[in-house]
């Protein structure tokens, strides 16, 4: 199964994160935040939405080039 095809199943992402729970997330981004502060956070956050947003992109290229040939 490609990277693409495990990204857009919603239980495969899962099943590679572990069984993180909302405990958990709520201790990782209140640990984030006292790290980055506020501001800082919202930026890395944009960049992290933007460079998943490229990735998604240039793996549908490739997949639509390797189709082509």
């Amino acid at each position: 199964m490609r990277l693409s095809e495990r990204l857009a199943n919603p239980v495969e992402v899962y099943n590679m994160i572990g069984k993180l729970g909302l405990p958990e997330i709520l201790v990782i981004l209140a640990i984030a935040l006292l790290i980055f502060g506020p501001s800082k956070l919202a930026d890395l956050g944009k960049g992290l939405g933007e460079g998943i947003k490229n990735f998604k992109s240039a793996v549908k290229d490739g997949e639509g080039s390797e189709k082509k040939s």
